[in-house]
């Protein structure tokens, strides 16, 4: 739980004075109501909000230092705590884990980044359009009759930086706390597939680089083309360009085929990418790993029937609330 600064204590005590609950200030600040109703009391018995007096080191920062270090990583959140260090004016004797500590009580902390695609202003427009012309569509009347589609491209061995071995002092090097890993991963295997509430498409093997014309004689025309029988059918692609060729459209325009448009950099919009997620995720439980890129195509297409076509319509039915979030969010990144 963050702790308040004395600026916010100042804060907090004004609006307590002024009638305010308890508990709207204690959300307004991100703390627990018990710290607000200690301060409370605290002011109530002494007078005053002053942090009390206590054993240990002095403080080595003033209250200029801390509001320095809060507004210097608010503005920029990827500074690093010795950056802070060295552009702090004046002198001072900080240490990195001085600087750390001020912004945990700021209710700052080092976590990792979401990873996102790069949007210009264009593309949040788009979204944003996107969405609003969006927002009135149900599951009931319409997203339940689009299909989703998409490619991804699974490694044989994937090492992100987020595992961990057990070891003893120095046992770093030792056989059995080797991470081994092949150059470039090892390769991967691409697939293509599409969901729906009702169903989904096969697991497709894309082999090699794919183009226009693979994209319609290999994808579309043996495995799309069958699941957009039904005349309320939508198809859903993403802008790669392949999908968005002449030979593609044309080939769609004389099947009939209704298209659902697309903004461009909108991975966070297509519930189909939740699902790779968890297709690579139940490969990796798997107690034997794949060796080779055949076995890591036969576990692909073995997990992708065995999830739940449940989750998939949770998925599709998560549609209203992504168009309301991309809405909200004025085209930016969303938690999609």
């Amino acid at each position: 739980m963050a702790r308040l600064s004395r600026e916010d204590r100042q804060i907090a005590l004004g609006r307590l004075q002024a009638g305010k609950s308890q508990s709207a200030i204690a959300r307004h600040f991100h703390v627990s109501q018990s710290t607000i109703s200690r301060l409370w009391v605290r002011f109530q018995a002494t007078g005053s909000v002053a942090d009390l007096p206590r054993a240990g080191i002095p403080r080595v920062t003033t209250a200029a230092h801390d509001r320095f270090i809060r507004l210097r990583h608010l503005r920029n959140r990827f500074l690093s705590a010795s950056s802070s260090v060295q552009a702090l004016p004046g002198p001072h004797r900080l240490s990195d884990q001085t600087v750390r500590n001020r912004l945990h009580e700021a209710g700052l902390r080092a976590r990792r980044p979401h990873r996102g695609a790069v949007l210009t202003r264009r593309h949040r427009q788009n979204r944003v359009q996107w969405g609003n012309q969006h927002l009135r569509w149900t599951v009931r009347n319409h997203w339940r009759h689009v299909w989703f589609s998409d490619e991804s491209y699974f490694l044989l061995q994937r090492h992100d930086g987020r595992r961990r071995v057990y070891r003893r002092v120095n046992e770093r090097y030792a056989p059995n706390c080797v991470d081994e890993a092949p150059v470039h991963g090892g390769g991967g295997v691409m697939v293509w597939g599409a969901i729906n509430t009702a169903g989904r498409s096969t697991l497709v093997h894309v082999q090699g680089r794919i183009t226009a014309q693979r994209y319609v004689e290999e994808i579309l025309r043996p495995h799309a083309l069958p699941l957009l029988a039904d005349q309320d059918a939508i198809f859903q692609q993403d802008n790669a360009r392949p999908h968005t060729a002449r030979l593609t459209t044309q080939f769609l325009t004389d099947h009939h085929v209704q298209v659902l448009p697309w903004p461009s950099m909108s991975p966070d919009m297509n519930p189909i990418e939740h699902l790779w997620d968890e297709l690579d995720r139940r490969v990796r439980r798997r107690e034997e790993a794949p060796a080779n890129h055949r076995d890591l195509l036969q576990a692909l297409q073995e997990e992708w029937y065995t999830i739940p076509q449940q989750d998939i319509r949770h998925l599709i039915q998560s549609m209203p609330r992504r168009c309301r979030a991309v809405v909200a969010a004025q085209g930016s990144h969303t938690p999609y």
